[in-house]
């Protein structure tokens, strides 16, 4: 590298060599994600979705509305890979550098290696990718927000920058870690017995509760339409999957309504605000406060 005819310690060949990098690795890593979940889903016995089934836990979700929504987060990482290339401002290759960058590209690797440590019922190795997967996938989220926040000047940096990775968050961490874990500590039951679903049903409860409150608050804080549509999905795919205990059934349910209310409901109250604040008043000039009192003389 020192041979070679330009500075690489300067800050912008820097950002450039790893742009370049992105642009080959994030692909890479995708399609080997893509690769490695197809396989476990369709040529594989048992499938990602028949382990599921073969231990049912008190949280387990849908199969098919969990694919549609893994398909969801493929879709949208496609649109970033198309930005990664096509990306000419310098805020939003600051945004691919530095915010989503290698956690992205690792995320795809440890969600692969899930895929094949879930099919292969190795429970507890997959709670320990899924715990590292929702580690990358908040630090990158978090970075984003807080260095990098979405603004509508940049509205394709929102749509493929911001939304799939929280998308890619919101199923590792309100469904899948929960699950790998109940089924790892031995917290699920046999498949041919239909009425022991009411098992372990509070310890669902309060994960179900307590996860979608989380996003709840999110969703009133940040008026989050990305985590409103992730949110309600998971909790649509968790009621949808039968039988299910009462309480569990009842808290997702509510939840599925609560997070559209509530999201409904922090628009309207910004907007409510925003108009009641209106443009503030200056005080009037010295001058001005002079000239009025003499004309009332």
């Amino acid at each position: 590298m020192e041979d070679l005819p330009v500075n690489t310690n300067h800050p912008a060949v820097r950002d450039y060599l790893a742009l370049i990098r992105l642009q080959v690795l994030t692909p890479l890593s995708l399609l080997i994600n893509v690769a490695s979940v197809a396989v476990c889903a369709f040529l594989v016995h048992p499938s990602l979705g028949g382990v599921s089934r073969l231990y049912p836990t008190s949280i387990s979700p849908n199969p098919p509305m969990v694919a549609i929504y893994i398909i969801a987060i493929y879709v949208g990482q496609i649109g970033y890979c198309v930005l990664l290339v096509t990306a000419r401002k310098p805020e939003t290759k600051k945004a691919l550098i530095q915010g989503s960058g290698l956690s992205l590209v690792l995320a795809n690797w440890i969600m692969a290696l899930w895929a094949i440590s879930w099919v292969l019922q190795w429970f507890i190795l997959s709670s320990v990718l899924l715990g590292l997967l929702v580690l990358l996938l908040l630090y990158s989220n978090i970075v984003l927000l807080v260095y990098h926040p979405p603004t509508s000047s940049r509205p394709f940096d929102t749509a493929l920058i911001h939304a799939p990775m929280r998308l890619f968050l919101i199923l590792p961490l309100m469904l899948t870690l929960s699950q790998s874990i109940f089924i790892a500590v031995g917290h699920y039951w046999l498949p041919n017995c239909p009425l022991c679903y009411d098992r372990y049903e509070w310890e669902g409860f309060g994960v179900i509760f307590s996860l979608n409150f989380l996003g709840l608050l999110i969703i009133a804080i940040r008026r989050d339409i990305v985590w409103c549509a992730g949110a309600v999905w998971v909790c649509a795919s968790v009621w949808r999957e039968t039988p299910k205990s009462g309480p569990v059934q009842a808290t997702v349910i509510t939840f599925t309504a609560l997070h559209i209310v509530v999201l409904v409901l922090s628009i309207i109250y910004a907007e409510v605000k925003g108009r009641r604040e209106g443009p503030i008043a200056l005080p009037p000039d010295d001058d001005e406060e002079v000239q009025r009192v003499r004309a009332r003389e």
